[in-house]
């Protein structure tokens, strides 16, 4: 016999609707305990409550839904009826504003909240509330009904409703901007782009839809168009806060960190949430090497919020900075308080890990990491299976008889030099000797070789038959030099004049075919690490987007082990194309391996590059302290202090321990 079949909600709600509360509650029961905590179920129970007079009762099953589900805007909606009911105005007007707080598209909300308003004599905001159900009204009920289920979280829902309402209506610029929200919820960047483009097409002076282009802009690191994009809401109103801060970012972005510095401070005075903006000060003050003054902003920022976690991290992550005996203690409670979240405490596990680590207490400081870790695994979307995928496909579509074809492919000027390989492999290091050459540029992380990738795959991707990289078989020349210059083209913001720029996005490791194709002049240089010092170093680094693949022993041994296969097929069928750089090496020899980069570089020796840590210029990246000190060869060792825990991450590497240096 199979298991028993799940209560269906959809007879609960038709019950609700019916009117049939008691039978509603009945059935509900049933739904508890298959569905326990079930967000609609709680709901439909407080509204059922409510309406047969069990008022305390629905507040009481309302407490539990928000402890659950706090961005379930409904809850709020329905406890505002219930202050109603009990002639309680103000915490009416409370509950519901907490509701259009959370989503806006809540009609009888805020047609309370109206009326509400008017009965307590604030005016003004009875006619701010009017505005907001006129406006709503204007709009069809299923963008309505679309955006409530968007704000709630149910994108799925929301999105077949507006798609749905698209292909009957066709062009409505409020079904088409939500539309391109659930895209940016989704990471599916470009088609939210191309749905605020059409949108602004339709509607120049829609400033929000112009905002949130601006900030899709932002996601696919286009810079430039993106600060252009917030130069124009700047015109329209110079004091809203929102385009002000918007504007920093695409600073940032472009490395214009005084500029953003000063924009940030600007943003200081009146603000509600002073903590973030500390934290950004401090952060361009990092990249720039100011480490005084940035440590005193992240201290601004911990002292803003209570328990903000990312404060603290980015006080660990300077790599330098040691904490004393109350900041540790601060960081416990905040760390085991039950209001802290996940995000926080994700955080404050890293900086208690780091800080542990600093002082020698080892055991510890592996039972932060390792916890910090698990909240990072459990909230990740990673899949290793996708990854080793795309290394197959790589390995059987990027033959030699692919490049022999192409031999002639591509762009031809030499600028750029990629560095690639795993985070915490000594890629920055590397990149401050280059850039302490008068003839090269440091940028950072570009992400214009993964942004291409994503727009080869294409919209419709699977992972039994991606469209991404089998396409390079099909295309021809002119199509890699379109891309080499695009490239080139695209890079240009980064750049002042000088005749090289480094790209250090490490995971282009997995696209050398593509950028051999495109720029078959430009250098590419691999940054390779002993696998256990690498692999704990990426176990204990929270990193600030991406690299998801770092927060478990068997997720971090497994990229490893596909790293080294796919650098080993690259190296077979372009054979001294890519330059190994090996950091044990590097520690060993600096100045052998120094002239050994630059002359595959074809740069000439300057002695700046071995005294690369007198050079001062923007460094983003975790090891942005470290790179301002000589080398010390400590780091070589420091993960043998955590070895008697990491007898799973040497089992799960294999023979990866031995070919590292094939």
């Amino acid at each position: 016999m199979g298991a028993p079949l799940e209560p269906d909600i959809g007879p609960i709600r038709e019950l609700v609707k019916e009117r049939r509360f008691a039978e509603a509650l009945q059935a509900l029961d049933a739904l508890e305990s298959a569905r326990p905590g079930d967000s609609e179920g709680l709901y439909l129970r407080a509204v059922s409550q409510r309406m047969l007079g069990h008022t305390a009762a629905a507040l009481g099953t309302l407490a539990r839904l928000e402890q659950l589900h706090p961005r379930f805007s409904r809850l709020y909606q329905e406890r505002g009826y219930c202050y109603v009911a009990l002639k309680q105005a103000p915490q009416a007007i409370e509950a519901f504003l907490r509701g259009v707080n959370v989503n806006p598209a809540l009609p009888a909300s805020w047609k309370m909240l109206e009326g509400l308003y008017h009965m307590t004599g604030q005016v003004a905001n009875a006619a701010q509330a009017a505005r907001h159900v006129t406006a709503l009204n204007k709009l069809p009920p299923a963008v309505v009904t679309a955006t409530a289920l968007f704000h709630d979280g149910e994108l799925a829902a929301s999105e077949q409703m507006v798609r749905d309402f698209l292909v009957k209506q066709g062009h409505h610029v409020e079904a088409m901007r939500l539309l391109a929200r659930i895209g940016m919820e989704h990471d599916v960047l470009d088609d939210a782009q191309l749905l605020l483009e059409a949108v602004l097409d339709l509607e120049p002076d829609y400033h929000a839809a112009r905002f949130e282009y601006a900030q899709a802009l932002c996601r696919r690191h286009l810079y430039a168009e993106a600060q252009a994009q917030a130069e124009k809401l700047l015109c329209v109103d110079r004091s809203n806060r929102d385009y002000r801060t918007l504007h920093a970012m695409t600073c940032v972005g472009l490395g214009q960190h005084e500029r953003a510095i000063e924009l940030y401070r600007a943003l200081l005075p009146g603000a509600t949430h002073p903590a973030e903006l500390h934290l950004s000060i401090a952060h361009s003050l990092k990249t720039l090497g100011q480490q005084p003054p940035a440590i005193a902003e992240y201290h601004a920022a911990a002292a803003a919020r209570e328990g903000f976690g990312d404060a603290w991290w980015s006080l660990a992550n300077l790599k330098t900075y040691r904490f004393s005996d109350a900041e540790l203690e601060q960081m416990r409670v905040a760390e085991a308080a039950a209001a802290t979240s996940a995000v926080d405490r994700h955080h404050l596990c890293f900086a208690l890990g780091k800080a542990l680590e600093d002082r020698g207490e080892y055991a510890p400081s592996f039972e932060y990491y390792a916890r910090g870790n698990a909240l990072k695994r459990t909230a990740s979307r990673y899949r290793p299976e996708v990854i080793e995928q795309n290394t197959r496909l790589q390995i059987e579509v990027c033959t030699r008889g692919l490049f022999a074809r192409h031999e002639r492919s591509g762009a031809q000027a030499a600028d750029p030099i990629f560095i690639v390989g795993l985070p915490r492999s000594g890629s920055t290091l590397i990149e401050q000797i280059l850039a302490s050459h008068s003839k090269v540029e440091g940028t950072h992380e570009l992400a214009d070789v993964p942004r291409m990738v994503v727009e080869l795959q294409g919209r419709d991707w699977q992972l039994e038959n991606p469209r991404y990289p089998a396409v390079l078989a099909q295309m021809g020349s002119e199509d890699f030099r379109r891309l080499g210059e695009k490239y080139l083209d695209d890079t240009r913001s980064y750049r002042s004049g000088k005749a090289h720029f480094i790209d250090k996005m490490p995971n282009n490791f997995r696209h050398v075919g593509l950028m051999h194709l495109m720029l078959p002049n430009a250098r590419i240089i691999d940054a390779r690490r002993e696998p256990m010092a690498c692999c704990f170093g990426n176990l204990k680094q929270l990193f600030a987007h991406g690299q998801e693949f770092a927060y478990s022993v068997e997720d971090i041994a497994r990229y490893y082990r596909t790293y080294l296969e796919l650098m080993r097929h690259w190296d077979a069928v372009l054979p001294g194309r890519v330059l190994r750089v090996q950091y044990e090496d590097v520690v060993a020899d600096l100045e052998g391996n120094v002239r050994r980069i630059l002359d595959y570089c074809g740069l000439e020796f300057e002695p700046a590059c071995v005294e690369f840590h007198r050079t001062e210029r923007s460094v983003r990246t975790a090891s942005s302290e470290q790179v301002r000190q000589p080398i010390y060869r400590e780091a070589l060792e420091q993960w043998r202090h955590y070895e008697p825990w990491l007898g799973p991450l040497r089992e799960s590497l294999g023979d990866a321990l031995t070919r590292y240096r094939e």
